[in-house]
């Protein structure tokens, strides 16, 4: 049963991550996921961070 938890959570979890990486990929952004985390890059990043709110709800769970 413990196993079988944990795998569901697993299998959530990178769900989640490429949903993630689907929705900056969208924007324009460069995106690989190393591990469990999603790195994203972009040229002017942080700025459009601040003006898109479409990103930063990525980031936050609104897809």
């Amino acid at each position: 049963m413990r196993a079988a938890l944990a795998r569901m959570v697993a299998h959530r979890a990178a769900r989640r991550r490429a949903a993630v990486a689907a929705a900056l990929d969208e924007a324009g952004l460069d995106v690989s996921i190393e591990g469990e985390l999603v790195r994203a890059s972009g040229r002017g990043l942080v700025a459009r961070w601040w003006r898109d709110l479409a990103l930063r709800e990525a980031e936050r769970g609104g897809l």
